[in-house]
């Protein structure tokens, strides 16, 4: 596996709060960040697909079928954008 060098900056509330969780697992921040990355992209893709075999050959001129059976009708008040 080849490595490679990333100048990572960091707020430093969250250095301080990886460099805990670092030391209570026992590994180097350098570590437990490559794996805290490596764990967000694992994540990310796994939705990705997830979507993408959810949304099959679907479309939005098919979704459109479905939303103009909708009923009329305002949002409830917390549902509406400011």
């Amino acid at each position: 596996m080849s490595r490679v060098t990333y100048p990572l900056k960091l707020p430093l509330s969250v250095k301080k709060a990886a460099q805990r969780l670092a030391k209570e697992d026992g590994v180097s921040l350098n570590q437990w960040i490559a794996v805290a990355v490596a764990e967000k992209i694992g994540t990310v893709e796994t939705a990705a697909a997830f979507f993408q075999r959810r949304a099959g050959k679907a479309s939005g001129a098919g979704m459109m079928k479905y939303l103009r059976r909708a009923p009329r009708i305002r949002p409830e008040a917390e549902d509406r954008t400011r």
